[in-house]
């Protein structure tokens, strides 16, 4: 059956009646556009010396070098320890000791209801705000712990999405828990939960932005520089916008890759491939 029983296919009139709205839809888009880019010329946005600094050598080797590689570093050392933090969390929130899984709780409910910014702040006086590094490191253990507490709830869910079959079987054949969880049901987790926690990863990235409060390194302090420098607010945030999203599609472009490798694409079950047993065991071709 190549069309839904829960679909009416459209018939020539309501065909033309979608392009209508979607060549209306174009027109609306571009009309808007059009008046933003009126408005930033209006307003001096598109002048070379508001972008000039954008192709001086010194001022790209600060935005790459003290900008991006701080921003990486940070959301490097965050993904890091969250997935380390996320594992550990989660499989204490899967323990039958109450000793392990009610802390365990505690931390990730605490941490996940508490706003990264003001995680981020009081790290910051924690250790510190006078001494050096302590900003990067603020910046770092926020995360950490806000994303950690995700994955954690993220590594359950996947272990407990595993059929129960799997776990059952494991137990059959004589496995403790340790080697149930370890060979078993975290493998097939990890496949379950690979796009959530891409997607987690891609939000620790976004979320060094706010390290600035705390004036820590990266790309949102160069971008205040920079504006402040040159009174040009929008070129500036349009690279550096530009930065972060190039680099989140590369992190997503990683992630498609790898979940292909490890999970493969699935395909739709070809029915006509199907055998039909006969009474003696044998196929007897297609149902």
């Amino acid at each position: 059956m190549s069309n839904s029983v829960l679909f009416d296919a459209p018939g020539p009139r309501t065909i033309r009646r979608h392009r209508l709205y979607g060549a209306l839809g174009a027109l609306l888009v571009l009309g808007v556009l059009a008046f933003v880019l009126h408005r930033f010329y209006d307003a001096g946005t598109f002048e070379g010396d508001k972008w000039e600094v954008f192709v001086t050598p010194d001022y790209v080797r600060v935005i790459l070098v003290d900008g991006l590689l701080n921003t990486l570093k940070m959301a490097g050392a965050a993904i890091v320890g969250a997935c380390v933090l996320g594992a550990l969390l989660g499989v204490g929130k899967l323990s039958d000791h109450r000793l392990v899984r009610w802390p365990s709780w505690l931390v990730v409910e605490f941490f996940r209801a508490v706003p990264v910014l003001l995680l981020m702040v009081f790290t910051w006086f924690v250790l510190g705000i006078n001494k050096e590094g302590s900003s990067f490191w603020a910046v770092v253990i926020a995360l950490t712990l806000y994303n950690g507490s995700v994955l954690a709830e993220v590594l359950r869910a996947g272990v407990n999405a595993v059929p129960k079959g799997q776990r059952e079987a494991a137990y059959a054949i004589g496995m403790r828990k340790t080697q149930v969880m370890n060979i078993v049901l975290l493998p097939q987790a990890v496949k379950i939960m690979l796009p959530a926690i891409i997607s987690q990863c891609i939000v620790a990235l976004k979320d060094t932005a706010l390290g600035q409060y705390v004036l820590a390194p990266g790309l949102t302090r160069i971008y205040k520089q920079i504006f402040l420098e040159f009174d040009n607010r929008v070129p500036t945030m349009i690279v550096i916008a530009s930065l972060y999203i190039l680099v989140n599609l590369l992190l997503t472009a990683l992630a498609t890759w790898l979940q292909h490798k490890l999970v493969g694409e699935r395909k739709p079950l070809e029915v006509s491939m199907i055998t039909r047993p006969a009474a003696d065991g044998t196929a007897t071709g297609p149902l």
